[in-house]
């Protein structure tokens, strides 16, 4: 077998057979690797035979004069239209707006740039096309506070941390609403929240809000139905299910129980869920208009719900991919009988999901009504369970044969598997991208910003074999100037600004990329240093948010304290040799980042405890930088030690369980969060003064 053929094969399908690690070594994937990477992409490889066939049909594929069914643009710039029409073709453009324009192809075959920003109707030579003309960047947060050069600051939240009386064991979107309104009444232009996928109503153990069944559709759990439904139908509802005393114990618990909150706010919406359709509810005709607009994805949603009710009722596997043949096709006939059959059903989960939609569109409304510029900012999780509903729904759009993570580096020297499938390349071009922009809309609808994870994974993605270790993988290349495109018009009509966490190894040219579309990137002050020394306030770039920490590090306080290293030695991911190490090096950045804060002589000045101060100085810190937008964590607000999630665990950390203490309508009450929230809005506000 000839691992030249295999090697061009695997260059072909877009993955890049020699590639340069975290060290900057080059680094190859073993032929072996590449036949079970590609057999994933839907390239059999494992034969001589198999790769010749593979690389005829790619070829074939590659150099075919078809349409597809989207091509993009850049506004004011032709496009090469070469590959498919003859020179000086006369084409006819229908605008969004109704109107329609007569062009012609140049001498070269080039689309004239003359077509405004929007999804066009191509039309030439009898063939169609939709033309996706981005605007030459992002709606930016200088756009969404009106100042050409912004100084603001929010803060981020994790969603279910937040507490208020009623809220059965986990926060929702009244207790976001609540902190939306106290946040803003302080000068807060932003609040950024967790990922609100939709997760797997029937395996309720399952609760990482980035791995989830669909990144189309929300997690009705976080519903407060009260505030669409109303009061009295809510009380109705917990005493005709008898839930009173059950949610009590829930909110008394110090963490959540994910498993018996989620079963207990279900059995709450399925009691509501009776009384709204037996009623002549008021609401009844939006939520029709809402189940019509969904059209196709929400059906497909709703029933994969159904049906995974349904096998878990019987005891059987809930994966897709194992299923009987008959329900993997989500147009089939057995799928159309299914939802004849068990109409009630899909008709509850539609009912979940219009009453999560309105109700974080009330909590954008109360952000904005309380004077953010920005309002909430979303959180896209960088891929999808394969197993779950998203991947069913788009079987040609989505790998569910392979996963996502990153490979073997100095930190993780065997590599990290996520459990998620990222979109295939060729079946987003194949489709027009419309799961991608579908995926962005959904996300856009109800925030003012969208985060993006791992950003990197729009140009490419470190991916998997099912049931392989993580350093069994390659690099896979997307598309990213048509998604950057697509991310660019998808933000300039939403009104809304992007934000790319691009923190580890990032390709070559990708920021300059993101800067150029004015997608902002991410700076956190633990990672802001070489080697102990930290960057100065002047040094930090005013293409970047900055932020203390993240979910996936230790609080500030927790960092001081090095309750990261006491986790890690707790559970044995570090041996006594790297432990000792570990917090020799601590040491050391302790004193750099106590040296660094010191350069302000208003830090430290206090009698008080010194980790105190510390959080304080970092506050300040950041508010003096030339960052457009600074996210303050409400942990490191609050001065807490625990952080959200201990990357490398799942059931040994109490990951993504952990609750604020207090309301979140008297959280920024408190005598330290009040301090660090003026000292971040009066170092902004000097901040603006000195760069305007």
């Amino acid at each position: 077998m000839s691992d030249a053929q295999l090697e061009i094969l695997a260059s072909r399908a877009g993955l890049a057979v020699d590639w340069i690690d975290a060290n900057g070594r080059p680094q190859k994937v073993a032929p072996a690797i590449l036949r079970n990477v590609l057999t994933g992409l839907g390239h059999p490889a494992n034969t001589a035979q198999e790769i010749d066939a593979s690389l005829l049909e790619l070829q074939q594929a590659q150099q075919n004069r078809e349409l597809p069914p989207l091509l993009t643009a850049d506004v004011g710039v032709g496009l090469d239209l070469a590959r498919y029409f003859e020179p000086e073709s006369p084409c006819e453009i229908h605008l969004e707006d109704g109107t329609r324009l007569s062009l012609k192809l140049d001498a070269d075959a080039i689309l004239p740039g003359e077509i405004p920003v929007g999804y066009q109707q191509v039309h030439i030579a009898g063939q169609h096309f939709t033309l996706a003309v981005a605007p030459e960047r992002c709606f930016s947060v200088g756009d969404a506070v009106d100042s050409p050069i912004p100084r603001v600051w929010g803060l981020s939240v994790q969603l279910y941390s937040l507490r208020r009386p009623g809220d059965g064991g986990f926060g929702d979107t009244q207790a976001l609403e609540d902190l939306a309104r106290s946040a803003g009444e302080r000068g807060a232009d932003a609040l950024a929240i967790s990922p609100l996928h939709a997760m797997f109503s029937a395996d309720t153990g399952r609760y990482s809000p980035y791995s989830p069944s669909s990144r189309l559709f929300l997690n009705s759990l976080y519903a407060a139905p009260g505030t669409i439904l109303g009061e009295r139908a809510l009380r109705d509802a917990i005493d005709a299910a008898g839930l009173a005393d059950q949610f009590q114990q829930l909110e008394d618990l110090k963490l959540i129980d994910w498993p018996a909150a989620a079963d207990a706010k279900q059995k709450l919406l399925q009691a509501l869920y009776e009384g709204f359709i037996r009623g002549e509810h008021p609401l009844q005709a939006d939520f029709s208009s809402y189940r019509d607009a969904g059209g196709e994805a929400l059906e497909n949603h709703c029933r994969f719900e159904a049906i995974q009710e349904m096998r878990a009722a019987r005891g059987e596997n809930l994966d897709w991919r194992e299923w009987p043949e008959h329900w993997r096709d989500p147009r089939g006939a057995a799928l159309a009988a299914f939802a004849e059959e068990y109409a009630g059903r899909i008709g509850y989960f539609a009912f979940c999901q219009w009453l999560i939609h309105r109700c974080l569109e009330r909590a954008q409304n109360a952000a904005r009504s309380a004077g953010m510029g920005i309002g909430l900012i979303a959180d896209l999780a960088v891929g999808a369970d394969g197993a779950g509903s998203q991947a069913w729904s788009f079987q040609d759009e989505l790998l569910a044969s392979l996963t996502v993570g990153a490979p073997p580096d100095i930190l993780n020297r065997s590599g990290q598997g996520w459990g998620i499938s990222a979109f295939s390349p060729e079946g987003l071009v194949r489709n027009g991208f419309r799961a991608f922009i579908d995926m962005l809309r959904a996300n856009f609808a109800h925030a003012g910003g969208l985060r993006i994870d791992h950003v990197m994974g729009l140009q490419r993605l470190w991916v998997i074999p099912k049931d392989s270790p993580p350093a069994d993988g390659a690099y896979l290349y997307y598309p990213i100037d048509d998604l950057l495109r697509l991310l660019t018009l998808e933000s300039h009509r939403h009104q809304a600004i992007v934000l790319g966490e691009d923190l580890g190894t990032v390709p070559d040219g990708l920021r300059e990329k993101l800067i150029a579309r004015a997608m902002l990137g991410m700076r956190v002050l633990l990672f802001e240093q070489d080697n102990t020394w930290f960057k100065p306030i002047l040094d930090w770039p005013d293409n970047a948010l900055a932020t203390t920490s993240t979910h996936d590090l230790p609080t500030l306080n927790g960092w001081w304290h090095g309750r990261d290293i006491d986790w890690n030695a707790r559970l044995g991911l570090i041996d006594a040799n790297g432990e000792i190490d570990w917090r020799r090096y601590r040491e050391r950045e302790r004193d750099g980042l106590r040296n660094a804060l010191s350069q302000d002589p208003q830090n430290f000045r206090e009698e008080s405890h010194e980790a105190d101060q510390v959080v304080d100085a970092s506050v300040r810190f950041l508010g003096h930088t030339r960052a457009p937008l600074v996210l303050l964590p409400l942990e490191d607000a609050l001065g807490l030690d625990e952080q959200a999630n201990l990357p490398g665990t799942i059931d040994t950390h109490p990951n993504w369980s952990r609750r604020l203490p207090g309301t979140s309508a008297t959280l920024l009450d408190g005598v330290d969060a009040a301090r660090r929230l003026e000292l971040l809005a009066c170092a902004r506000l000097q901040a603006a003064e000195r760069d305007q």
